[in-house]
Formats: C-alpha cells, sequence, structure tokens
C-alpha cells in the first residue's frame, strides 16, 4: 500500500456537509510540506500555493489549497490514535527482516506546546528501530511520569516478537517487562534510583564477584574519540544468581550488566559513571555493550533530528490534538528521507525536496 492508501484508513471526523476540502489531500499536502522544510501552518499552505501542480499529480485539490486556519482545523480534528495506527502501519510494512532488531523506547518533551493553563507541553514517547534507522511508533503520555501506561500500550500494538527492547530507567518496571517478556522479545533496562534496592544489590553483586571469582565476568572495552575529548567504556556482565533476591522479582532475567564510563575532557579533566543494566539476554559482553550504546544513538538519530532540521521543539502548535499529530507527520517524513539510498544528511534532503519535485516524489513514492 501506497502512503497515501494508508492515510486512506484514517476516518474523516468532520461532518459530510459543507466538506470543501478532502482529508487525504490535506495530509498529503501536509507530509509532503514538512518533507520539503515547511515548519509551520503557514509555510504548509505557501507550499501548497507553490506546488499545487504538483500536487495535483497524485491528488484532484478540487477546491485548491485551504487557508492556514483550516489546514489546522483538520489535522487538530483526526484521532491521534487512528493517525498513529496508520504511521504504525505503514512502518511494519516498509519494516525490513535484518536478524534481532533493536528497538529503542525513549521520551521526549516540546518545549513550546504548551499553552499557559490550556495545554501542556506535549511529552512524546518514540519507538525506533536500530537496525532499519526508522521511527516506528510515537506515543502521547501526559508526562514524563507516566510515560509507563503508554509505552505498555505501544508495546501491545507493535510486532516485537524477537526483538530486543532497550529502555531508559523511567520505564524499568515490572510491568513493562512482563509485556515484553508476553510479546516474546528481549530486554536491555538501566536500573538507576527509582529501583534503588535492586540497583544496590546489582552493584554489591559486582563487588562481591570481583573481589572473589572476576574470571567469572564477561567483559568489553571500547574506546570512543572526538569533539576533543575521549570516552572509555567498560561493559561488565554476569549470569543471574539467587544470590540477587530483588531480582528474582523480575521477569526473565538472564544476566546483569555494569557499565563504566570515563569521559577524558580537553581541560585534562576526567568525569566517571557507573550505570547499571538488567537484561533477558546471556553473558555477552561485546552485544549487550553494542545494544546499550545504540540506545544512546537514539538522542542523536531522532531527538536531535526532529530540533535540529524539523524544529520541533520551537514548534508553537499546541491547540487540540494539533501537536500530536504533526509531530506523527515529522516522523512520516524523517522516515521517508531515511529509506531513500541518496547518501545525504537529513536537511540536505530536505532541502532537495524543497527545491525538486521530482525527489520529493522519489521520497515520497519510491524510485521508479
Amino acid at each position: 500500500m501506497t502512503l497515501i492508501e494508508h492515510f486512506s484508513q484514517i476516518e474523516d471526523p468532520r461532518s459530510h456537509i459543507n466538506v470543501k476540502h478532502d482529508l487525504l489531500d490535506v495530509l498529503f499536502l501536509c507530509v509532503s510540506a514538512v518533507l520539503s522544510g515547511a515548519e509551520g501552518w503557514k509555510d504548509i499552505k505557501e507550499f501548497g500555493d507553490e506546488k499545487l501542480e504538483w500536487l495535483r499529480q497524485y491528488r484532484p485539490f478540487k477546491n485548491d489549497i485551504p487557508v492556514d486556519d483550516t489546514i489546522a482545523r483538520i489535522v487538530r480534528a483526526i484521532e491521534p490514535e487512528a493517525f498513529n495506527q496508520a504511521f504504525i502501519n505503514w512502518v511494519n510494512e516498509v519494516r525490513v527482516e535484518q536478524g534481532q532488531e533493536q528497538i529503542a523506547i525513549d521520551g521526549k518533551t516540546l518545549r513550546h506546546s504548551f499553552d499557559g493553563d490550556r495545554y501542556g507541553a506535549l511529552h512524546s514517547i518514540t519507538a525506533w528501530s536500530k537496525s532499519q534507522g526508522l521511527v516506528i511508533a510515537q506515543a502521547k503520555s501526559s508526562g514524563k511520569k507516566n510515560e509507563n501506561a503508554s509505552v505498555i500500550d505501544m508495546l501491545d500494538n507493535l510486532n516485537i516478537k524477537g526483538a530486543l527492547i532497550s529502555a531508559d530507567a523511567m520505564n524499568t518496571q515490572k510491568k513493562v517487562v512482563r509485556k515484553i517478556v508476553e510479546k516474546q522479545a528481549d530486554f536491555v533496562l538501566c536500573v538507576k534510583s527509582n529501583q534503588k534496592k535492586l540497583r544496590e544489590e546489582i552493584a554489591a553483586y559486582f563487588h562481591k564477584v570481583k573481589r572473589e571469582t572476576p574470571d567469572f565476568i564477561e567483559e568489553f572495552e571500547e574506546v570512543d574519540s572526538g569533539h576533543g575529548r575521549v570516552e572509555v567504556r567498560k561493559y561488565r556482565q554476569l549470569r543471574m544468581n539467587e544470590w540477587l533476591s530483588e531480582a528474582q522479582e523480575w521477569p526473565n532475567i538472564q544476566s546483569v550488566i555494569e557499565v563504566e564510563r570515563e569521559r577524558h575532557l580537553k581541560d585534562k579533566k576526567v568525569q566517571q559513571e557507573t550505570l547499571y543494566y538488567i537484561s533477558s539476554l546471556v553473558p555477552d559482553a561485546k552485544k549487550i555493550g553494542n545494544a546499550i550504546r545504540s540506545h544512546w544513538e537514539v538522542e542523536n538519530k531522532v531527538h536531535w533530528v526532529l530540533d535540529v532540521t524539523f524544529k520541533e521543539d520551537d514548534s508553537r502548535i499546541r491547540c487540540g490534538d494539533g501537536a500530536e499529530n504533526v509531530a506523527i507527520i515529522r516522523r512520516f517524513a524523517l522516515n521517508l528521507a531515511r529509506l531513500h539510498p541518496q547518501k545525504n544528511s537529513m536537511r540536505g534532503k530536505l532541502k532537495q525536496a524543497g527545491w525538486s519535485d521530482n525527489f520529493r516524489s522519489e521520497l515520497i513514492f519510491g524510485q521508479n
């Protein structure tokens, strides 16, 4: 199915009396405009006016391009759950089998998507496939403290069988782990102060083994350099043991992990940090190290791109479900650009999409 065919599964929430602009026309316009660098309703309207002839190659636009207020009103009226499901269905169709897929789940707050007491800032949760390089789902949360319920709903809607799920400490909860195991997936999850007893037990266990039987530890070390600093990371992994009484209450834990990060900065200062993780994977320190590092990449490859290239954090779209629905549109655009094989930056692809009708068609419909 094409992108437009997936959009056709979304129910038009408007009364059919005196509907002047087709919902599919408006959605196609929005994705095309955002893919070409549009940041707000006015940009989308102006893109449509300039590119109406190109747009009509794919959709009728019988009544030309709606004004920006009308575009905003139509997009705000769409049920976000239905829109997100169309997004998930489309991504599932383009995902390719490539061994064990790692899916990183991470939250992000759109700082300017608030409007005083009327609308709080949108806190969205993104599921990112490291192996595919694609955002595969987005969900709205009522805030950072309420992420867990949204993450569980997201996992319910995704095909994660056989995948490796990584998440930050906020989602290291027994109910989240139970859902991952129920869906026949693996996990690697950070343990911090929200699971204080578990963290203390893991730290004490590593201390005990290092002192008494260090040969039992599976270890992997890597060194990265750049931007004037050198970072050394040491990953240590141990099999689950009955000594970890708190960990036995968590489903399917097979191993625990200690990560020591040491950053050597330009001013010769050294920063040190020790993190702990739980996982359903048996000891393989190199594999677990790659998985943990890959989860950190979601900040650079998704959140940073959305903020810097798509200007998401600066967006003042806030009324109703507008912020959430436009966030989904941005992720459609990000994925479309990532799927194109041309070796270019995200910013470069968006610029080219703005300039070239042919390239924009390739991004949305694939190469001929």
